[in-house]
């Protein structure tokens, strides 16, 4: 399930798979002076349009984004967002984009803070052994959506298998 929130500057967060009473609180957290509404027509279209993202995920994005984080995190969803559809980059390849090579714990923490599941695609970071690491929306999701961008997925598998003792039970 895709849940969104809009302010009046645009997409302000994109979740994907949460539970309704945890995207409440996680919305309370993160905009304590929001009036927060429910349920609208609007939001629906807002949904339907990250979903359609999650289908397709060549298509380029239109609706306005409202991007909240740090100046580091800004930057490092700024190279997130230039990362193809089908490519991955490693956390120290970001890193290195940003100019800073030694900052690889704080562009994963940066990935993890991201409001914005799929519009700013973390899911496309991974280890530098090409396997897949953390993802805020779970593992498995992480995998379903490099799949489904045709990403090959040899390498991480094995990876993924060695991490987790759940792996075994993913279907192709």
């Amino acid at each position: 399930m895709v849940r969104v929130a809009v302010s009046p500057a645009g997409l302000c967060a994109v979740s994907l798979g949460i539970a309704n009473d945890a995207w409440q609180a996680d919305l309370r957290r993160r905009f304590p002076c929001a009036a927060i509404q429910y349920g609208r027509r609007t939001y629906r279209a807002w949904a339907d349009a990250v979903a359609a993202l999650v289908e397709a995920p060549g298509q380029d994005f239109a609706l306005p984004l409202d991007i909240r984080g740090t100046a580091f995190q800004q930057r490092v969803w700024a190279v997130l967002r230039t990362i193809a559809p089908g490519q991955t980059l490693g956390y120290g390849e970001v890193a290195h984009r940003l100019g800073a090579p030694r900052a690889t714990r704080a562009v994963a923490q940066a990935c993890g803070a991201n409001p914005l599941a799929v519009v700013i695609p973390c899911h496309r970071v991974v280890a530098s052994d090409g396997g897949l690491t953390g993802y805020r929306w779970g593992l498995e999701r992480k995998r379903a959506l490099l799949v489904r961008e045709g990403v090959r997925l040899h390498a991480f598998d094995a990876s993924y298998a060695r991490r987790s003792p759940k792996a075994t039970g993913i279907s192709r």
